[in-house]
């Protein structure tokens, strides 16, 4: 397993980071990762909203409860007195609430919505569904007792943690409200616009990257920070997720490169394992042998790639290789991820 380079404390900044964005390639674990970071946030006795924006409803299994709606839910009570809420942001839903909230739409927003005229606006601008799931996003972020609330919500907290687009699209998603402002220049809407743009080039806004150490997730990862700097977006944490414990010891080191370079010497192996009376020693020998010259291989493929990570700068947290996920494995990880950042807060 490679070893993690000592992750920096979490600055003064971060502490104030009210909006921590988790991003990652397709297959890396990043809705995982989003639901461990909430939990550990929890667990320090915060107040945290789960939301996830992409609607494959991935949150639910891990965190082991039904499946999420656009309304804000409590999933977990921690014995510091944290709370757990999540959501899954509908752009739909968070567009009838803006209509209702900021023009007053109540039933002809409802009679919008039966014409069909709602999904057709988002449907014709694709770019207006991630305006309004950020909208929902900062509502959350901003939200007092004295800011108009549904019935039944909290009226603050503390952490919003986000299950956001991957890596290839994460940057649109966070810029979305930017080009609207350039667009509405004047109004509700530009008011709107401006006022999440600027929570999100702020220190209340951190991204967060997720990866396995393999070479497409890796580059694609490097990619998105450059990405994320270009554009003036905060980053945080950089999370190798996935990594696997190799077993291998100082003394071990001879032979991990004897199996990378081929040196091994098949007959005494199989000599041994005749010795020990195992059938086939000789079949056995040349299999054990090509199966740890991949393991090695890989690892050694693993270990280039973390020098690539390691290049770009961020603190990094490494997650270990766990048998499925859940509300069982859930707690392990975020114990994992708080252990290597303090207590995230």
């Amino acid at each position: 397993m490679p070893t993690a380079p000592a992750p920096e404390p979490w600055s003064d900044t971060w502490r104030e980071a009210r909006l921590h964005v988790v991003t990652g390639k397709g297959g890396t674990g990043k809705t995982t990762v989003a639901a461990a970071m909430a939990t550990a946030l929890a667990e320090s006795g915060r107040r945290v909203l789960l939301a996830e924006v992409e609607q494959r409803q991935s949150l639910a299994p891990v965190l082991g409860c039904s499946p999420l709606d656009d309304h804000e839910r409590l999933v977990q009570v921690t014995p510091a007195g944290g709370e757990l809420h999540a959501l899954a942001v509908d752009a739909r839903a968070s567009l009838m609430e803006y209509l209702r909230v900021h023009y007053h739409l109540g039933p002809a927003g409802a009679v919008l919505d039966q014409v069909g005229a709602v999904d057709l606006a988002t449907s014709i601008a694709p770019g207006l569904g991630d305006v309004l799931v950020m909208g929902k996003l900062y509502e959350a972020t901003r939200r007092t007792p004295r800011h108009q609330r549904r019935r039944g919500t909290p009226e603050s907290y503390d952490v919003v943690v986000v299950d956001a687009p991957p890596t290839g699209r994460v940057v649109r998603f966070l810029q979305a409200n930017a080009e609207v402002a350039d667009l509405a220049r004047v109004g509700p809407i530009k008011a709107q616009a401006d006022a999440v743009t600027a929570v999100v080039h702020s220190d209340q806004t951190v991204v967060h990257l997720v990866t396995v150490l393999e070479e497409m997730p890796v580059t694609e990862t490097v990619e998105a920070v450059g990405e994320l700097r270009g554009a003036g977006l905060r980053t945080g944490l950089l999370v190798v997720n996935q990594v696997r414990d190799d077993g291998l010891a100082e003394d071990d080191l001879d032979a991990f490169h004897a199996a990378v370079d081929g040196d091994v010497d098949v007959a005494a192996i199989a000599e041994e394992l005749r010795a020990l009376q195992v059938p086939e020693p000789d079949d056995t020998a040349r299999r054990l042998l090509a199966h740890a010259r991949g393991h090695a291989e890989r690892l050694l493929v693993e270990g280039e790639q973390q020098e690539v990570l390691d290049a770009v700068g961020l603190p990094t947290v490494l997650l270990p290789t766990l048998e499925g996920i859940g509300p069982r494995t859930l707690p392990r990880l975020a114990a994992a991820l708080a252990s290597q950042v303090g207590a995230l807060v």
